[in-house]
């Protein structure tokens, strides 16, 4: 049975740890908060004093951090995960980074014939904590191959898209379709509100007809019920968004649709609600159109 190594206990991380233990994986975990992993250990797992000792004792070592900087720091950083590396380990990157980022990762791993997938997921910390993350992956077929019993405890969707670097373009047109349903969610419910009708009734309207989507099946409940807690947080939307505009430029791709949510969504870091659940982008609609979502229990 492969050893696996998992870096990065956060929300998602966390959970996804959780289910490769239940599948029996012996586990070796790190975070730059040690007491994110106490459960972890108390189940079972081995908590490394760096990421170069998760390496050192692993077959595959996972990664789910928050951005570019945060995954080449640990990878190739002092005590970095390239420290303890060795011929044959494979890196598997959850992480969503910038393209160009995971083929940095590739190009100075493969000179040690340490093989890296960039693997980014989506789902949220429902499908995360399920077992049910959609995984998207870009690299090399024969090491995905290798890998795919320990992603299979993580998600129920697991894509070969292309070539390295791939998996991260395919996140970021996620991110891009994520975005915008969340905006157009707030939009639909402040117009519904202002304009007169029950914003509940609507959502049950339209949410099994042409409008249904992922985002009207989850995410009106909470609205409803004043939770706009996290979730996916609204700065981490607001990154990946940053990635695809900056990754749109080097290609020359015109997204309009995404630059006006890119600046909604920086709208609400710079509110100070960027730790909000990203369907709190409503806020930034009822500002604008000083209209307040009513609970459920005030309509």
């Amino acid at each position: 049975m492969l050893k696996v190594g998992f870096i990065g206990l956060g929300v998602m991380g966390n959970s996804m740890a959780k289910n490769i233990l239940r599948a029996g994986f012996p586990l070796t975990v790190w975070n730059r908060t040690r007491s994110k992993a106490d459960e972890l250990v108390g189940m079972g797992a081995i908590l490394a004093a760096t990421p170069a000792d998760v390496a050192r004792g692993a077959d595959v070592v996972l990664l789910c951090l928050s951005d570019t900087p945060d995954v080449l720091e640990v990878v190739l950083g002092a005590n970095g995960v390239i420290e303890g590396a060795r011929q044959g380990l494979i890196l598997v990157d959850h992480s969503t980074i910038k393209p160009a980022g995971s083929r940095e990762l590739f190009d100075r791993l493969q000179k040690m014939g340490v093989e890296s997938l960039d693997a980014p997921v989506s789902g949220g910390d429902i499908g995360a904590r399920n077992g049910t993350l959609s995984i998207m992956v870009g690299g090399n077929a024969a090491a995905l191959e290798k890998v795919m019993p320990v992603l299979l405890a993580e998600g129920k969707t697991i894509t070969h898209v292309g070539g390295h670097g791939a998996g991260q373009i395919a996140k970021a047109a996620n991110q891009i379709m994520v975005a915008a349903q969340m905006v157009a969610e707030a939009e639909l419910l402040i117009f519904a509100q202002k304009a007169g009708a029950d914003p509940v009734k609507v959502i049950e309207a339209i949410k099994s007809g042409a409008a249904q989507c992922w985002t009207l099946d989850v995410k009106p409940p909470k609205l409803f019920a004043g939770n706009r807690n996290p979730g996916f947080k609204a700065s981490l939307q607001a990154k990946d968004l940053a990635i695809v505009m900056e990754t749109a430029r080097e290609y020359l791709v015109a997204l309009p649709g995404t630059a006006v949510a890119t600046q909604l969504f920086n709208g609400m870091v710079a509110c100070g609600e960027g730790n909000l659940d990203n369907s709190a982008v409503l806020g930034m609609l009822e500002r604008m159109n000083d209209e307040t979502l009513r609970l459920a229990t005030d309509l």
